[in-house]
This record gives structure tokens, sequence and C-alpha cells, in this order.
């Protein structure tokens, strides 16, 4: 076990991030080709310690706060939006896992640059053993599962004593069969395929209920008193998942700006299209549209990590907010990348043209059950009129 006492600060771990936009850049289109992360932008994320943001400090790791989380994820989509939305992923099961008795923390933080893949859907089913559970079932949707060595997967235990009960385990990824499904037109590159369980037997301290990590209720002594671990699931996550957006809205703008000087407006009087007063008001719009995706995401992480330090209790509506600040982005990034995909010219649908990838890949994080920008405004919309939630997951 190493303690780690020189944790860098949150511009440093930027600018780790930009410095990887080179290279992440340079396999993007191999990425998506491909279906997966290249291993070169596995190994560069690896030496720059993206994978341990979120690993306790007593395992060599640097429990970043979710402002850094923020700012890094967004260095990162500016590069490739998949590369980005892998290593946010890897995130937030990490920080699942730090709700797991010490001992199982023990064992799963024992590998260097630990990557963890998860979801949180319920689909497969649980029965009670001598020494455990097991599990049988299969989970879509498993972004960066090709380079995971352990996935947290969600399953109804049923039998035993009491009602059946959502739970989360943690398992090592060769115990289960990886299926390459990932046949999708935007994110290609996270290589979120489907997992398959059969008969895979779970130790009774790799299970949890699954409120228990919603709650944000650690099991881990020596997590307790640690702030990042001291918040409900769900506004981690929706910090944990914002920068991505920002990113690929980022990038997108310097690709338009980059082809900007070579190109005028086809059909019109316009030999250069810089020179439009159609293209001024369509970059402030874009523009403007990223500055307030920012606010939405620095004020969810700043909510977040102000109630970790103080070790504050969560209202409801604080924690509907959270998921509605993250709808917020996902909206307003694509709002952005859809004015300057517009803008881009019949040219732009030329595969080596980036916008192309970026309109969409914004377009599938848009379309995630826990992102989408419409349920997430509806829930807190329901909040605020006084009626309970209609999910577990807030």
């Amino acid at each position: 076990m190493v303690l780690t006492t020189d944790v860098p600060t949150r511009e440093e771990f930027a600018r780790r991030a930009s410095e990887l936009v080179p290279v992440l850049r340079k396999h993007a289109a191999w990425a998506e080709e491909n279906r997966r992360i290249h291993e070169e932008s596995i190994e560069a994320l690896a030496d720059a310690g993206i994978f341990k943001l979120r690993v306790p400090v007593r395992y060599g790791g640097y429990e970043c706060d979710t402002r850094t989380l923020v700012d890094v994820a967004s260095e990162l989509g500016r590069a490739d939006g998949s590369t980005s939305w892998v290593a946010s992923v890897y995130w937030i099961p990490t920080w699942m896992t730090c709700m797991f008795p010490d001992q199982v923390q023990d064992e799963v933080f024992s590998t260097p640059d630990v990557r963890i893949c998860g979801t949180l859907s319920p689909t497969a089913m649980a029965a009670p053993v001598d020494g455990g559970i097991v599990v049988n079932g299969k989970w879509g949707f498993i972004s960066g599962a090709l380079h995971s060595h352990w996935q947290v997967v969600v399953a109804i235990l049923v039998g035993g004593e009491g009602e059946p009960m959502p739970i989360i385990a943690v398992v090592p990824i060769s115990e289960l069969q990886i299926v390459d499904d990932w046949h999708t037109s935007g994110l290609k590159g996270t290589g979120s395929v489907s997992t398959i369980a059969q008969d895979v037997f779970v130790p009774a301290e790799r299970w949890l209920p699954l409120p228990v990590v919603l709650q944000g209720q650690s099991t881990s002594p020596a997590n307790a008193d640690r702030p990042i671990y001291r918040a409900p699931l769900l506004p981690v996550a929706s910090a944990s998942s914002v920068g991505t957006t920002i990113g690929l809205a980022k990038g997108a703008m310097e690709t338009f700006l980059e082809r900007l000087p070579e190109r005028k407006i086809t059909y019109t009087g316009y030999s250069s299209q810089a020179e439009a007063p159609l293209t001024h008001l369509q970059v402030a719009d874009a523009a403007m549209k990223i500055d307030e995706a920012e606010f939405h995401a620095h004020r969810l992480a700043a909510l977040v990590d102000g109630k970790g330090a103080e070790g504050a209790s969560w209202t409801l509506e604080e924690r509907a907010r959270a998921r509605a600040d993250m709808g917020a982005v996902c909206k307003l990034a694509k709002e952005a990348v859809d004015v300057l995909n517009t803008a881009s010219g019949g040219g732009s649908i030329y595969s080596h043209v980036p916008i192309q990838r970026i309109a969409r890949d914004i377009q599938a994080v848009n379309l995630h059950a826990l992102m989408h920008p419409n349920t997430n405004a509806e829930l807190y919309g329901r909040v605020l009129c006084g009626l309970e939630p209609n999910t577990l997951y807030i």
C-alpha cells in the first residue's frame, strides 16, 4: 500500500490532459474504425495518471475533486470524444468501488492503473449461495470493457429472506463473456460492448445492496471521512460525466475555426466565409452556448465538492438539480455543435473532417438514459412542483 502525499493541482492535471491531445487526435479515426480505444491512447492516459484520479490516496491515487474531472475530461474531449468518455466512465465505477469494504479495495486497487467499467442497469439476476451469490445475466453499453480489469455489475437478488432486492457487485472482467456488438452511429471508439455472466460466483464481501451505493453510504472505514466519498452516487456520476460534452463542443469550435480561412460560401457572393455576418452570428452563438454549458458543469461540480468537504446532507432539490445541470450541459453542448456543424458546409461530411464525428458523438451522449436533457429537466421540474421523484436514480 502506497501513501501519496504530493497530489498535483487541478491546473497540473488539466495541463497533462492538454498535452495528450495530439496523441489522442492521432488515434481518433482509428478508434472509430476499430470500435475501441487505441492501446497507445490507453498507455498515454495511464502515464498521465488519468486512471488514478478517483483512486484513494492510500493506494497511490489522487482523490481528485469533481471540478478536476470536469476540466480534465474537457481537455480530453477536445481531442476525441470516445477516449474522454471512456476515461470518465472509469472514474464512476472506481468511485463506486470505494463504497465497498477495505478488503475489497485492497484486492481491486492492487493492480496498477486499474480500470473498472460498469453499469447501473439491473439486467441480471442473483441468487444466494454459501459464502456469497451467483450471478447470471447480460449488461449492455459497457464502455471501456475491452481495456478493463473489473466490472461493477447490478442485478436483482432473489431468494433467501426478504423481497427481491437490487444489488451491486464487483467482478473480475476475466470472469465475464464479452459480446462484440458495438456497431453504432456515435461514440464508436468507446467499445461499449455487452458482457455476460454465466453462474459467476461473487463472494459476500464483494456485493452490496444498490441503495447503499446510490446514497453514498460507504462501508469502508478508511474512506469514511474522505471528502470525495461523501456524496450520493448520481450527483457524483453527473459531475464526472459532463466534461466530455464540453470538450466535444470546444473541439467542434477548434475544427471549425481551423477550416474557416480557406472556406467560401458556395453559390453566394461571399468569397470568404469569415467575412459573412451569418458566420459571425453562428460563431458567437456557439461560443455563448459553450460558456453556458461550462457554467452548469462548474456549478454542479462546486455543489458536489462543497457538500463533500462539509460532510453536509443533500436535499432532494439539490440532487434533482444535479441531474438537471448535467442535462443542461449536454443540451447546450449539442446545440453549439449543431450550429457549427450546420455552418461547416458540404465539405465537412468527408470522414477526415472531425466535425462529422463530433456531431455523431454529441448526439450519442444526449441519447444516454441518464444524461438525456429532457429526462433530467422533467425530474427537476417534478421535484420543484413538490412531487416525489419517480426514480431511484437521484
